[in-house]
């Protein structure tokens, strides 16, 4: 008979055992939070000065100690109490800016209320981590870990001491507003353009460039270092991910070339910008081409750096049979090893929806009027790997819509709460169509809200990223043995993949992950996910509130 009584308490299923999975929870909650904060009006004075210590801080420490971490137990109970009253106080500082955003008299606005606003952030985050682990705990950790733990704080320190004089290494001497990479590449752009363009008009001062017909402004995000930051994430996370099938330090090689080739590509897009205004569409080059074009380049980087890692033969390791003197792998090495073949019938019909959308906003103006390409990419896809979806359970029952409902309202209450419609030029361009015209875009958008997005988004963050991040074989992983970690990966993900509202496209990732983990149907989670936006495209349809769309 197992132990009963007040002192026996049964972990909740799918939390970490570990300390290492417990850290990674907490890393996990502590992103989304900074994430919900990072997008209101006050966000950089609370999360601006902090953020590099407690990103490299923790970098540190899991790095050098996760062998230490992954050994040690995870005994204490996960503490909801606690993460409740964590979660209130991410919301008062939420909802205190939304106040402050309708009246200028608001607490939030003056420096006192500032300071009392980060006080309460702190505090989410102190209950936050008790909620983890309690003070026992982490003093176990501490010693169990010495004296990695001492290193990592050294290294957070210096990061924040570091942040300012490394900020001063990209900025001229002679003006804090022009960086040398700014330079770089308006130099580089002058080079190709002089070479495409006899009537090139240069002016140095305001770093502008292009023809009488059209100029553009090389600032300092167009230098490109936005882009350089996310390959040099992606390549690091990359080469982490399959650290296993990777020859190191042979690998790294191929990070600088992956920011050359970022760089390079940059440069080629201000070029075409600049063609494109000056060929008569500048419509489409500032609002389509200039906001898509970046984040085109840099899938082709990820693109081209994933295949290199996979097939270089001077990068990718041999197979552990191989490495034994074997001819070729054992089927057991291989199944252990080898990503699972169901993986692109996962992430297809998602990848499809991303390079049609490409396509179309690059395409567009302020309207996209290629969006059907999206819902048509989307369904081909689906139709093309039919036949693997059929071992999945597509029942749904009376929570999924329930759920759906529920992050319908969580999504509308921004607006609704501020009284005003988000600004969005959709309404006025679907008024210029003809009736025929806009009735046909309407319905292809409807349809991919309800039917293509719900199945690709589910199926690539819920179905393939939620267990991913548990085995390579995912697909041998059931729905309902997601645990928090994983769960809390794939909603980040999720609500990071939708701009402005990646802090309630985060809380929906969890609900329509907890709704699938609750039976393992993967009918529950599309179902829900499609009643949410079947709900909000009756919102914008019925109200006109365009810029949820």
């Amino acid at each position: 008979m197992p132990p009963s009584g007040p002192t026996s308490k049964a972990r909740l299923p799918g939390l970490p055992t570990t300390a290492l999975g417990g850290l990674s929870l907490l890393a996990a909650v502590l992103a989304a939070d900074c994430a919900l904060v990072a997008s209101i009006q006050h966000g950089g004075p609370l999360l601006g000065p902090l953020a590099p210590c407690g990103i490299v801080a923790f970098a540190v420490f899991v790095g050098l100690g996760c062998a230490r971490l992954k050994a040690l137990p995870l005994e204490a109970e996960f503490r909801s109490g606690l993460f409740f009253a964590h979660a209130v106080c991410i919301a008062v500082i939420f909802f205190s800016n939304l106040q402050a955003k309708r009246d200028p008299a608001s607490w939030l606005n003056a420096p006192a209320g500032l300071l009392l606003a980060g006080a309460v952030l702190a505090a989410g985050i102190c209950l936050l981590a008790l909620a983890v682990f309690p003070l026992r705990a982490w003093a176990g950790i501490a010693r169990q870990t010495s004296p990695v733990w001492m290193y990592a704080t050294g290294a957070g320190v210096a990061a924040g001491f570091l942040r300012g004089p490394f900020q001063l290494l990209w900025i001229h001497a002679s003006s804090t507003n022009i960086y040398w990479l700014q330079i770089v590449t308006f130099r580089a752009v002058q080079a190709v353009l002089g070479l495409l363009l006899p009537n090139l008009v240069v002016d140095a001062g305001p770093f502008s460039i292009g023809t009488p017909q059209f100029m553009v402004s090389i600032g300092a995000p167009c230098s490109g270092i936005e882009g350089l930051g996310l390959v040099l994430v992606f390549t690091t996370v990359w080469l982490w991910f399959f650290r296993r099938e990777t020859r190191f330090p042979q690998a790294l090689v191929l990070v600088p070339g992956a920011l050359a080739c970022a760089f390079l590509l940059n440069i080629l897009r201000i070029t075409a910008l600049v063609l494109i205004g000056n060929a008569g569409a500048p419509e489409v080059a500032f609002v389509g081409f200039h906001s898509q074009a970046g984040w085109i380049a840099f899938t082709l980087v990820a693109l081209g750096f994933s295949m290199a890692t996979q097939r270089l033969r001077w990068v990718r390791k041999p197979s552990l049979a191989t490495e034994a003197g074997e001819a070729s792998p054992t089927i057991a090495t291989a199944h252990v090893h080898a990503e699972s073949p169901a993986t692109a019938a996962y992430l297809v019909p998602f990848l499809a929806i991303l390079g049609a959308s490409f396509v179309s906003k690059s395409a567009s103006g302020y309207f996209e009027g290629l969006y059907p390409l999206r819902f048509v990419a989307a369904a081909a896809a689906l139709w093309l790997f039919r036949h693997t979806y059929r071992t999945l359970n597509w029942r749904f029952g009376w929570a999924a819509p329930l759920t759906g409902a529920g992050i319908f309202l969580v999504w509308i209450a921004p607006e609704f709460l501020s009284h005003a419609a988000a600004a969005s030029p959709l309404g006025t361009a679907l008024g210029g169509l003809s009736p025929a015209a806009r009735w046909v875009w309407i319905g292809f958008r409807v349809a991919a809200a309800t039917i293509t997005v719900p199945l690709a988004e589910e199926l690539a963050f819920r179905g393939y990223l939620a267990r991913r991040v548990m085995s390579r074989q995912f697909d041998a992983v059931p729905f309902t043995g997601l645990t928090a970690v994983s769960i809390a990966i794939s909603s980040l993900a999720f609500g990071l993949m939708h701009g402005q509202h990646w802090g309630v496209g985060t809380v929906a990732g969890l609900a329509f992950a907890l709704v699938l983990r609750h039976r393992g149907r993967m009918g529950d989670a599309v179902a829900a996910h499609a009643v949410s936006n079947l709900l909000l495209a009756a919102w914008v349809l019925a109200r006109g509130d365009w810029g949820l769309w």
